[in-house]
C-alpha cells in the first residue's frame, strides 16, 4: 500500500515516487494518509468516498467522463468567515464566497501536486466555475460537491438545500478531488441532520424560495441569487441586443444593474441573497449564542437581511411575485424574464420540476402526455395534482389532454419564438382534449 504520510507537509522535501501497484491490481492508498495531506494542504475537514458508493450513482458517469482512473473521491471542507456572510452589506458577503472558492481550488491543486509527483493521478474539478456549459441550463458541474460530500460523511443537506457541516454548519464550501486509486477505508454517511429545522431559512429568503412544508422553489432562487450571470446575463445581453436607443436600453436595466453586471465580470459573479446560509444557527460552533438568545439572534442577523431594501428579481406572475409583493413590500420588485429556459426537449423535461409554480397550480388535477417529433422525438407524462407534479418516460394511463409538436417547434414556443395561435393554426401543434388545459398549464410555469 502506497504511504503519503511522510509527505503530508507541503512545505517539506519533494515527495518520492509511490511504487507501481502489481499487474493487475487497482493502486490502493492510506485513507489516513489522504486525510492527513488534505488537512496539511488547507482543508478544514475532509472525507473518502468510492465512485461505486451508492450515494454517488448519479455523479458516476460524469466523474468517468472527465477522469477515466477515479476510483476515489477525496471531499474538502473549507470554513468561510460568518460575519461576512452575515453581513447586510453583500460585496462583503460575495467577497468571502469567491475568496473562500479559490482557498478550496488552491488546496485542491497543492493535493493533487503531492499525489502527482508521488505517482499517483489524480484531478481537481473546480469548487464552483469555470464548469461545462456547452449544454447549459443542463448540468454544467463534473462532481456536485454536496452529494459527495454527504456520501462522505461530512453532513448532511438541510432545508435550504445547502450542506450543513456538524461543525462548522452552513458555513461552509466544498470542492472534490478525483483520485485514480482505491483507499483502504471509506466514509459514511451522518446518522443524523445537522439541520435544527428552525425554519430562518425560510423566514429571509426574499423570494420565497424555501416552503415551511420542505418544498424548494428552485427558479424563484435562481432567478434572483443568480441574475449577475448565468442566464441573467444571458437575457441582459439580449436586453442590449433588443434596444434601438441608449433610453430604450434603460427602460430594461437601470443604471446600478448595469454596474452590477460589469462588477460581476470584473470581480466574480455577484450573488443577491444567500440568506439562507446567513441566518442558518445549525453546527456545534455556531449554535450555541443561539440556543443561549435566540431573540437576540433574529435581531442581529435575520432582521437586516429582512429589512434590508433592495431590488428583488421575479418573474411577473410567479409565486415569487406574490410573496415579495406580500411579505417584503419595502423591497423593490423587478420583473425579470425566466433565467433557466429550455434549449431542448430534454431540457424541459428535466427543468419543469425545477419551474413549477405550486400557486398558479391551485386546484388544477390533470395527466398530460407530450408526444414530441423531428429531431428530438420523445414521450413523456405530466402529472399535476395537489399542487405537485411528476414528469415520468412514455405515456403513462389515461391522458386529460394530448399534445403532438415537432421538438424544436415546442422549444421554440417556449422561448416566445413562434406563437402558440399560429403553432395550432398551422396544425403543427396538435391537442386532444380541452384547451383550456394548456392555458393552465402555462400558468404552472410563468416566463
Amino acid at each position: 500500500m502506497t504511504k503519503l504520510a511522510q509527505h503530508a507537509d507541503p512545505g517539506g522535501p519533494p515527495v518520492r515516487p509511490a511504487p507501481p501497484a502489481q499487474a493487475g491490481e487497482a493502486l490502493r492508498l492510506s485513507g489516513d494518509d489522504l486525510l492527513a495531506l488534505a488537512r496539511a494542504c488547507g482543508a478544514d475537514d475532509a472525507g473518502l468516498v468510492s465512485i461505486d458508493d451508492p450515494g454517488v450513482r448519479d455523479e458516476r458517469p460524469f466523474v468517468l467522463k472527465a477522469f477515466p482512473s477515479a476510483r476515489t473521491l477525496l471531499v474538502l471542507v473549507g470554513r468561510m468567515h460568518r460575519e461576512a456572510v452575515r453581513s447586510p452589506a453583500r460585496s462583503v458577503a460575495n467577497l468571502e464566497f469567491h475568496q473562500s472558492g479559490h482557498d478550496l481550488d488552491a488546496v485542491a491543486r497543492r493535493i493533487v501536486r503531492r499525489l502527482e509527483d508521488a505517482g499517483v493521478r489524480a484531478l481537481n474539478p473546480a469548487m464552483a466555475f469555470p464548469m461545462e456549459m456547452d449544454e447549459f441550463p443542463e448540468r454544467g458541474w463534473i462532481v456536485s460537491h454536496k452529494r459527495a460530500a454527504e456520501a462522505a460523511g461530512l453532513g448532511r443537506m438541510g432545508l435550504h438545500r445547502s450542506l450543513i457541516h456538524p461543525r462548522f454548519g452552513s458555513f461552509v464550501l466544498l470542492n472534490t478531488v478525483l483520485i485514480a486509486a482505491e483507499v483502504d477505508a471509506l466514509a459514511t454517511p451522518l446518522d443524523f441532520n445537522p439541520c435544527i429545522t428552525c425554519k430562518l431559512c425560510v423566514a429571509a429568503c426574499p423570494v420565497g424560495a424555501l416552503k415551511p412544508d420542505g418544498y424548494f422553489d428552485f427558479s424563484a432562487c435562481f432567478n434572483h441569487n443568480y441574475q449577475q450571470f448565468m442566464g441573467g446575463f444571458v437575457n441582459f445581453v439580449e436586453d442590449v441586443a433588443e434596444s434601438r436607443s441608449a433610453a430604450a436600453y434603460r427602460e430594461k436595466q437601470s443604471y446600478a444593474e448595469t454596474v452590477s453586471r460589469w462588477q460581476s465580470l470584473a470581480y466574480g459573479p455577484s450573488y443577491n441573497a444567500a440568506y439562507c446560509l446567513a441566518v442558518c444557527p445549525a453546527g456545534e460552533d455556531v449554535m450555541g449564542p443561539y440556543l443561549a438568545d435566540k431573540a437576540g439572534h433574529l435581531r442581529a442577523f435575520v432582521d437586516p437581511l429582512r429589512e434590508r431594501t433592495e431590488p428583488v428579481y421575479v418573474v411577473r406572475g410567479s409565486d415569487a411575485a406574490e410573496h415579495v409583493a406580500r411579505r417584503f413590500p419595502h423591497k423593490r420588485i423587478r420583473f425579470v424574464r425566466q433565467s433557466a429556459r429550455a434549449t431542448s426537449v430534454r431540457a424541459f423535461l428535466l427543468g419543469m420540476p425545477l419551474s413549477f409554480q405550486p400557486g398558479k397550480a391551485g386546484d388544477l388535477s390533470a395527466v398530460y402526455h407530450f408526444a414530441f417529433t423531428g429531431r428530438e422525438a420523445a414521450r413523456a407524462t405530466v402529472t399535476i395534482r395537489r399542487r405537485r407534479i411528476t414528469v415520468a418516460e412514455d405515456h403513462v394511463g389515461e391522458p386529460d389532454l394530448r399534445l403532438t409538436i415537432d421538438g424544436t417547434q415546442w422549444v421554440r414556443l417556449l422561448n416566445r419564438e413562434v406563437g402558440l395561435v399560429r403553432l395550432l393554426a398551422t396544425g403543427r401543434l396538435r391537442l386532444k382534449g380541452s384547451p383550456r388545459l394548456l392555458a393552465a398549464f402555462g400558468r404552472c410555469f410563468p416566463s
